[in-house]
């Protein structure tokens, strides 16, 4: 089949995938209790890699557990839609790893490990590359990106691709999370209900539902923390600049990067190890030399909030009751552990930066979109957001049955970043949200990182209206570029709840420190029920 029976091929099939979608609003849960029980169910990294060393279970049993698991919950039982698809070559670079690990050894702690990667990281492979949209379904790149080709030269089997946000969350000023024509609507496995937020909404409910141990998400303005708070699991956006963007199909370069999503904060530094280090492909990197760990597990310590000064952003306290109850349990125990905690009331949300930072986001994806598609083919479907633009209208069944693109469309009316207007506005945005914003808060309360809910509970799946209200912490730290962590805070009303640990360029050893101290006290994660609503009573 070529590049064009496929495309059209896609297009059919999504037609019935648009009707499915909609009987699930109908009938989502019906079956979410009849979940199999899961053998790998909460494995990390180390206790794959021990299965394997020991000769209990082979990289290819592994993954196959997890592709059969896929098979389970994705569009069956919970649907929970998290994956769009899985690599035909999975089950035959396990055997190649195995063969491997007999004859020479494990190459590190990913060998023969199965990651799942968000649909707009590319791979050189039978998988495809489409951002969510239909619009580059058949869309293979030359080859892998940066994180992909890091991950499978540690030895990770790359599992499939994950659903997401279309073009992440940047088709429409109101959408829903976690739809995509590709993938249809992925679901909160807490509550299938429910919004699995953020555009890398796949990658957390995969790992959050034991669809993968660990996945790869990209993070713009809070895209890897806001679906690692609604699926209870940890996710970390690094430090713009220590992982490369090179071959993400990008929103804005001025604030894109990639992070690991885990369900544990040890497995989120063991991947950090991996992914972390320069490419000449993206320039940004080069100011992450000398800012790279070889073992980002040598930090985490059980007593590493004992005598930490830490602010609490207080300005995201107050919008839900029953969060700030769970949240002040959380202040305690940081309190308990010997953390020194000093409340800051000012200059710490998007507020007095949001509108300059949004005309940002039209200028970059234009341009930064308008780049990367000049690598498809010159008889590709689309080849600039003009084309993808008038794709969506003509295929308005299909890739617009609930939400518009307006946010394209005045992405496309914008003219170069040579703009006085674009440069103004990113200029107010970095002295806002560095200068004026953490580094301030920071230096003020002579303190090393800022805590704060990650985000209120998840919000209905509302195709009419889009996304409810969600109040998140996350935009302040993109904006600055700065790394931001989030691990499971508790429930709120049976809702999964993050807690987030932020602070200045290259603080990933500090954060991690402090979240996994947090994480052995509370123990907050917790594997879903794939319950059809909310159970009030948990």
């Amino acid at each position: 089949m070529d590049r064009r029976d496929f495309f059209y091929t896609t297009l059919a099939s999504a037609t019935a995938l648009t009707a499915e979608t909609e009987a699930q609003a109908q009938t989502a849960g019906t079956t979410a209790r009849n979940v199999p029980a899961f053998e790998l169910d909460e494995a990390t990294i180390e206790q794959l890699g021990q299965m394997q060393q020991s000769g209990r279970r082979t990289a290819r049993a592994i993954t196959q557990l997890y592709l059969d698991r896929i098979d389970a919950v994705n569009k069956k039982g919970p649907e929970v839609r998290a994956v769009i698809e899985t690599n035909p070559d999975a089950l035959a670079d396990a055997d190649a790893l195995d063969r491997e690990r007999k004859q020479k050894g494990p190459r590190g702690s990913l060998h023969g490990i199965p990651v799942l990667l968000k649909d707009n990281i590319g791979t050189a492979d039978k998988t495809h590359t489409a951002a969510g949209s239909l619009a580059l379904a058949g869309w293979i790149p030359k080859k892998d990106a940066f994180i992909a080709a890091r991950l499978r030269a540690a030895g990770a089997i790359i599992l499939g691709k994950a659903n997401m946000s279309e073009w992440a969350y940047f088709r429409a000023s109101s959408a829903v999370s976690g739809w995509s024509g590709r993938g249809g609507q992925t679901r909160c496995p807490y509550a299938l209900d429910r919004n699995p937020q953020g555009s890398s909404s796949g990658s957390g409910v995969a790992v959050a539902a034991n669809m993968s141990a660990i996945s790869v998400g990209s993070d713009t303005g809070g895209s890897i923390v806001w679906p690692a708070s609604a699926n209870n699991c940890v996710g970390l956006r690094p430090t713009q600049g220590l992982i490369s963007r090179a071959g993400v199909i990008p929103l804005s370069e001025t604030q894109d990067t990639v992070g690991p999503m885990t369900r544990t904060v040890r497995d989120t530094a063991i991947m950090l190890a991996v992914m972390a280090g320069a490419d000449p492909d993206d320039a940004i990197t080069s100011t992450g030399t000398g800012h790279t760990e070889k073992d980002y597990t040598q930090f985490l310590d059980p007593k590493g909030l004992r005598g930490v000064r830490l602010v609490v952003a207080r300005e995201y306290w107050g919008v839900d009751h029953h969060l700030d109850v769970e949240m002040d349990k959380n202040l305690e125990v940081l309190r308990k552990a010997g953390a020194i905690l000093i409340d800051h009331n000012e200059g710490l949300t998007a507020s007095a930066f949001s509108a300059d930072m949004r005309d940002v986001f039209l200028y970059d994806f234009k341009a930064n979109l308008n780049d990367y598609l000049k690598q498809t083919p010159a008889n590709f479907p689309v080849r600039s957001l003009k084309d993808v633009i008038e794709f969506n209208e003509k295929n308005r069944a299909l890739e617009m049955p609930y939400f518009e693109q307006d946010l394209m469309i005045k992405a496309e009316a914008k003219g170069p970043r040579t703009d006085q207007r674009y440069k103004d506005a990113r200029a107010r945005c970095l002295r806002l949200a560095r200068t004026e914003g953490i580094d301030a808060a920071l230096t003020k309360n002579n303190a090393v990182a800022i805590v704060a809910p990650t985000l209120t509970p998840p919000c209905l799946i509302d195709w009419i209206s889009g996304d409810g209200r969600m109040n998140g912490c996350s935009t302040i730290g993109t904006v600055a570029g700065y790394p931001h962590l989030s691990v499971p805070g508790g429930f709120v009303q049976g809702l999964p709840v993050g807690f987030s640990f932020f602070g200045p360029a290259w603080s990933e050893p500090l954060l991690l420190k402090l979240g996994y101290a947090f994480e052995q006290i509370t123990k907050h994660r917790r594997k879903p029920g794939f319950l059809p609503t909310v159970d009030f009573r948990a």
